[in-house]
């Protein structure tokens, strides 16, 4: 299968004559057997620091960091060969210009990885510049920023009065003049982020910020139903996984206990 590349996704907003535009669909992954599965049918696979939450267990992503973060972009880049996929750059890792493009040189150079993204508008703007600048494919993300929820308090959607939609709206701007290939809008109010995109050359990808945007993307383990611990009002789940996974492990236990497994034809 062909590779996804930048010009693909920027193909589906912006499709040749006569064609017509197409949604981007986005998910995370955090190993190459889960990126494996999605790679036939997903076009953008995010490794992203949601997996401190999803996958080890923390309270928020802050802990995560570019050693973690290697790792499992290093195992997705062994399961997806067609998906584009971006590396989260962890909180701490672009504070400055000289540090941010040490870290991002790192996923290119230590991975596969097809672009890094990092959260922040105007004030990133600069540090975007100088990734830009050295060859690196940079995904803005603005509106609510996961890696500042102990700074601002907690996990707020934005958009909800003029003041904050057009705050979002000129980081969004600036996120693209910096040369961001893509944005992702998180927990912008639906009108707003549709109104953005609407604005913007550049694809926008949302989480819980409306069908109007470029494309979507969800943590798979929300998605697939197996992180059961809370559920965002913006996620949808496609399957019970917990609950069958669950099921099959008590068909497995009994088996056993039974003894009808394994059976003949599984021993040697």
């Amino acid at each position: 299968m062909k590779k996804i590349t930048l010009n693909a996704l920027h193909a589906k907003k912006h499709p040749k004559e006569g064609n017509p535009a197409s949604k981007i669909s986005a998910i995370t992954a955090y190993d190459a057997l889960f990126a494996s599965i999605f790679d036939p049918i997903i076009d953008f696979i995010l490794v992203g620091d949601s997996l401190n939450m999803s996958f080890n267990g923390k309270p928020d992503t802050l802990s995560a960091n570019m050693d973690l973060m290697l790792y499992h972009t290093q195992a997705v880049c062994q399961g997806a060969k067609r998906a584009f996929i971006v590396a989260d750059m962890p909180y701490g890792s672009y504070i400055t210009e000289k540090q941010a493009v040490k870290n991002a040189l790192r996923f290119y150079q230590e991975s596969l990885a097809d672009a890094v993204k990092l959260e922040g508008g105007v004030k990133k703007a600069p540090i975007i510049k100088a990734l830009v600048s050295e060859g690196v494919a940079v995904i803005g993300h603005v509106g609510l920023l996961p890696q500042s929820v102990r700074g601002v308090g907690g996990y707020k959607i934005v958009g909800k009065s003029a003041q904050s939609a057009q705050k979002v709206l000129e980081d969004a701007l600036s996120v693209q003049e910096a040369g961001a290939s893509l944005v992702v809008l998180e927990g912008v109010v639906a009108n707003v982020a549709q109104e953005i995109s609407a604005k913007l050359e550049i694809p926008t990808i949302g989480i819980g910020s409306g069908a109007g945007c470029d494309g979507q993307i969800l943590v798979f383990s929300d998605m697939l139903g197996l992180f059961t611990a809370f559920k965002p009002k913006f996620v949808r789940t496609y399957l019970d996984g917990a609950g069958l996974i669950q099921e099959a492990l008590k068909r497995y236990v009994a088996d056993i206990q039974a003894g009808h497994f394994p059976s003949a034809d599984e021993s040697y």
